[in-house]
């Protein structure tokens, strides 16, 4: 009998799909080559690099698989698009604006340019669905703003933005246009042409890839200040020995994306709008953040009154899930997204995530659903009695 929970935490991490893993093993074991070495091994390491390459550049509608370069991750794509086109870009501007909504990935780096490189950033706020309106966008620029930075879909509401609208304000100033695709590339969402952006950050593992592995895409001739130097690798931007394994496993889930070899959207959002209604239907008063349409098909992010989201979890063992994003779960202060369109402090200690993906069952939408309202019953009864 399997006594682990049911995962409702897509968007912290998504499981490896079996297929990505079936390519990655002979790169953990026979295919040991390193790509930079010129004989058979390093050979065949580089043209499974390659491969790779345009697989993830056929995800985002790349024209190259050179505008594609690997990183550990969205974390340090973030920062190379960033912090490096900023350096690069430095004799000519040095004003940045982005949301008050960002990943903290990208809050970060720009904090690092303001501390250390003399930056200013202007932090734009959103509305009550964590829609960034383009006009307030082309009221925060300035003659002297290089790069704006404004993320695809949130990691905590699943708020998708009006990249392309965006867009249409910047390329006529010159001004680059980057965004965060980590939560939306996993749902072939993102096609770098037809939103205009000229760099965009990725992450293997949210969509069904390995850990450790991540990308930027970088717009052929957009300039970029390289942050890790050494050997050269990655077209000089991003030193040190590719690792194979987890590169061809980005690759291969990135194709099963392209290949339509994977669960439809449509059923996973039918999925997240059943548990939905189950949870707006059993627990009233309760509140669905995020754009009621333009949302990540798996997002479900949920206020419910009279409770701590922290203490639900603790006692709903057989539900994995979470109060916000993972990278800041477990802090005191409460989700600056959630804060930012409007919840109050006592609001966002109340609000759940729950996210959907492919391995999500009906079943599993029943049994979550149960074991959460009772829970949350249970909890709001505490608390009645307590006051």
């Amino acid at each position: 009998m399997n006594t682990r929970p049911l995962y409702l935490d897509h968007q912290a991490t998504t499981p490896l799909d079996e297929r990505v893993l079936q390519e990655m093993l002979p790169f953990l074991t026979c295919e040991y080559g390193n790509p930079s070495s010129p004989h058979m091994y390093g050979r065949i390491a580089a043209k499974a690099v390659r491969v790779a390459r345009r697989q993830v550049a056929d995800l985002v509608g790349a024209t190259s698989e050179r505008e594609i370069v690997f990183t550990s991750g969205a974390t340090e794509a973030d920062h190379l698009a960033i912090v490096g086109f900023a350096l690069a870009a430095r004799p000519t501007g040095g004003h940045i604006v982005t949301t008050v909504v960002e990943h903290k990935a990208v809050h970060a780096a720009c904090q690092r340019l303001v501390d250390h490189h003399g930056y200013s950033v202007t932090l734009v706020g959103v509305d009550r669905h964590g829609c960034v309106r383009p006009a307030d966008v082309a009221a925060a620029l300035s003659p002297n703003t290089v790069l704006v930075s404004v993320m695809h879909a949130n990691n905590e509401i699943g708020t998708l933005q009006r990249l392309a609208a965006v867009a249409d304000i910047t390329v006529p100033r010159g001004i680059a246009l980057h965004t965060d695709a980590a939560q939306s590339a996993g749902w072939g969402l993102l096609d770098v042409a037809e939103l205009g952006v000229d760099l965009a950050s990725l992450s293997a593992h949210k969509l069904h890839g390995p850990k450790g592995i991540g990308a930027l895409y970088i717009r052929e001739g957009t300039r970029i200040a390289a942050q890790q130097t050494g050997g050269g690798q990655e077209r000089g931007l991003r030193a040190g020995t590719p690792d194979v394994p987890a590169i061809v496993g980005f690759g291969a889930a990135a194709h099963l994306i392209t290949a339509d070899a994977v669960a439809a959207p449509s059923r996973i959002r039918a999925l997240r709008d059943r548990l939905q209604g189950r949870l707006l239907a059993d627990l009233p008063g309760a509140v669905v953040n995020g754009h009621p349409c333009r949302r990540l098909p798996g997002n479900l992010s949920i206020t419910l009154p009279g409770i701590e989201a922290a203490d639900l979890l603790e006692r709903v063992p057989g539900v994995a899930a979470s109060t916000g994003s993972a990278c800041t779960s477990g802090s005191a202060e409460p989700s600056h997204v959630l804060t930012a369109i409007g919840l109050t402090r006592s609001q966002a200690r109340a609000t759940l995530r729950l996210s959907i993906g492919r391995t999500t069952t009906a079943e599993d939408i029943e049994h979550a659903a149960d074991l959460i309202t009772r829970t949350a019953h249970a909890l709001q009864q505490t608390h009645v009695v307590s006051a």
